[in-house]
């Protein structure tokens, strides 16, 4: 016994100085084989639907788990290729082309880093939440149309309302061709196995249910008479192209650097509202904003450089990573690990995966963008907000994403200023003597319609006294129109209209 219990014994204070330092090492590294068999699929099937070779996916996978993974920032938050920016790197691949991809994934890089140096991604907080989830739903909805196109094959009209018209003409020439019919029965079974994967025991939920949906799809695949589309595998190596310096002097186009710009905002913004909701999932250390900014800027400079996609914070692995038990960041940067060991010893692997069991990753990935229930229950308490996601989501789908998102964000202010331009006009009447009107909220061009209204009502052949004491704020276009309203009342042979205001000059000057 005692033979036993010596080495043992001998081995222990090496053993407890080890657990010392990494207190966490076996929940992180328990946590990060999770995190990696979640971003598996998903970093090659948006690799696959943003026109892009599978192997940038992991590319970027990889910069987001060992680079941003490593900095400071959101410690649990997981970053790699997003569902949420798809149908904008599809649209920037089929207009600019793949070397200038990795033009503009720097650039917002470096774009990011300067906002966070600036201290400036607190700040993306204050966007509506309306605008963002407007936002999101406008992209699940062009995501799902546009998978469907890559399931069946066809040729995908440029423009978002092009893919939801043409979507019945697609699916009847789909039900006509035996081919096209198994690939799309590949892509339901798919998106069936993620909705019922929640269902089935804790045992079998243990393999994360994107990887299950497309391991079981690449299974069918391999079956002898199944003849259905794979991902092509062109290696590593081979499709990591960083940009050439030439492809630098586009940069003085207008569209280039408007697709700099939606980049930029839509990947920040995604990214810290991600963290947002991360840290609602745990109790650990809280997200710093400007440096979790920071740390999105240098993956995506990394990720430019490379030629690879664009990153940001994704709430599926993030969460997944929360709900597995990891503790520190060394979780995320394991995950990244494995991604780099897959990419690099097992590349093969990806050419027996079917297109089509991407392509229903995606589409059920684009249906959790669109928040339905939150959509009825936000109808419910405040419709102006509702309007505002509905308007973002059908621009997005009508116009572009970079419009879309312009749109709403405009709306959202519009709505603000009305909703803060409360103006309340009491008169009082007594018979004789003048008539005593009591101006309060805020005085703004907005109202001036109902302002102008009432105080033209009042009667013309009276002295007025005009109360501006309870107004908050008066802009320049009311102060005009009453001072205009004043001349015009005292013109009429009555005593001049008599103005106090107890707030001050900053108020009534130019009225009173």
């Amino acid at each position: 016994m005692s033979a036993h219990n010596g080495p043992a014994t001998n081995a222990d204070p090496a053993h407890a100085a080890h657990a010392k330092k990494y207190p966490h090492l076996k929940q992180d590294f328990a946590a990060s084989l999770v995190v990696f068999l979640v971003a598996l699929p998903l970093c090659v099937g948006v690799a696959v639907a943003s026109g892009v070779p599978a192997e940038l996916g992991l590319v970027t996978g990889i910069v987001g788990g060992v680079v941003t993974g490593l900095m400071r920032g959101s410690s649990l938050q997981v970053s790699g290729p997003a569902a949420g920016l798809t149908v904008l790197v599809l649209e920037a691949v089929r207009e600019f082309g793949l070397p200038l991809l990795g033009v503009v994934v720097l650039i917002t890089g470096v774009l990011q880093i300067l906002m966070g140096a600036l201290k400036l991604g607190r700040y993306f907080r204050a966007i509506s939440l309306s605008v963002v989830e407007g936002m999101l739903a406008g992209i699940g909805l062009v995501l799902i149309a546009g998978q469907m196109y890559s399931v069946t094959g066809a040729e995908a009209p440029d423009s978002g309302i092009g893919k939801l018209a043409g979507l019945p003409a697609v699916l009847v020439d789909a039900a006509q061709d035996g081919g096209t019919l198994l690939a799309l029965g590949i892509g339901a079974g798919t998106v069936a196995v993620l909705v019922l994967w929640r269902r089935m025991p804790r045992r079998i939920r243990a393999v994360p249910g994107p990887l299950a949906a497309v391991g079981l799809a690449t299974l069918f695949a391999l079956l002898p008479g199944v003849d259905v589309t794979t991902v092509e595998v062109k290696g590593l190596l081979e499709s990591v192209q960083p940009p050439p310096l030439g492809a630098f002097g586009e940069l003085g186009t207008l569209a280039l650097l408007g697709t700099v710009v939606a980049f930029t905002l839509i990947a920040s913004a995604e990214s810290l509202f991600s963290a947002a909701a991360v840290d609602r999932l745990h109790d650990g250390p809280r997200t710093s904003y400007d440096k979790e900014l920071v740390a999105q800027g240098a993956g995506n400079a990394v990720c430019g450089v490379l030629g690879a996609l664009p990153m940001t914070a994704v709430i599926v692995r993030s969460a997944a990573n929360v709900q597995a038990g990891a503790r520190t960041k060394a979780s995320r940067v394991l995950h990244g690990v494995w991604l780099l060991l897959f990419a690099a010893l097992l590349p093969g692997v990806l050419a027996h995966i079917p297109v089509p069991a991407l392509a229903g990753v995606l589409v059920h990935a684009g249906a959790k963008l669109i928040p339905v229930r939150a959509l009825g229950a936000l109808w419910r308490e405040n419709r102006g907000e509702a309007l505002i996601l509905v308007v973002t989501a059908v621009s997005i789908v009508a116009v572009s994403m970079f419009e879309g998102v312009l749109i709403g964000l405009a709306l959202s202010v519009v709505k603000t200023a009305w909703e803060m331009s409360h103006i309340k006009l009491e008169v009082v009447d007594k018979g004789a003597g003048p008539v005593q009107a009591y101006l309060s909220g805020n005085a703004t061009f907005l109202r001036l319609p109902k302002i102008l209204d009432e105080l033209e009502a009042l009667p013309q052949d009276r002295s007025v006294e005009l109360d501006l004491s309870g107004l908050h704020h008066l802009d320049h276009a009311c102060r005009s129109a009453l001072e205009n309203w004043k001349e015009r009342h005292s013109g009429f042979g009555t005593p001049p209209v008599k103005v106090t205001a107890d707030v001050g000059e900053r108020v009534t000057s130019g009225v009173a």
